[in-house]
Order: C-alpha cells, then structure tokens, then sequence
C-alpha cells in the first residue's frame, strides 16, 4: 500500500495587531467605564481640599474633607465592580 503524500498547507492569515499606547488604552479603558476616572478624580481633589485646609489648621473641614474622601473611594470602588460586572455580562452575550 503506497501511501499518498499530504496535501499541500495553504499559508494561513493571521490578524495584525497595532500596538496599543498608554494613551490609546486610557480613552478605550475611560469609554468602557467612564465612572472610575470621575471617581478617581474626585477622590484626588477631596484629598488636595482636605491637606489643604489641614496645613492651614482647619481640622474640622479638614476631618470632614477625609470622610468625604472615603465615600468617593467607596463610588470609585463600586464603579469598577459595576464595570467588571456589566463586562462579564457582555462577554456572555
């Protein structure tokens, strides 16, 4: 029995993918999710307004400033779980 030689393989195409910048990946990321940047961003300036007024020698602005910060992390927290979340939903679809 005389064996057949293979077919011959056809190349095969693959994809090109374009390298991704930091920049590039920051407005895809922040269009995905637009609320952990938001959130993010109100968590630095809650923290700036709180130093500031604690170096002036306000603690009481400056206490309620850090309580303020944590609820702002809080959002910015429960933003990227909702985001993950509403990815992995997507994913299934």
């Amino acid at each position: 029995m005389a064996a057949e030689p293979p077919p011959p393989l056809e190349p095969v195409v693959l994809p090109v993918f374009r390298e991704e910048g930091f920049g590039d990946k920051f407005v895809r990321k922040t269009r995905e999710n637009p609320l952990v940047p938001l959130g993010c961003l109100c968590t630095v300036g809650v923290l700036t307004y709180g130093l500031i007024n604690f170096k002036r020698g306000d603690t009481r602005k400056s206490q309620l400033m850090m309580r303020a910060r944590i609820l702002a992390q809080g959002f910015t927290f429960a933003a990227l779980l909702g985001g993950m979340a509403a990815a992995a939903v997507k994913s299934r679809k």
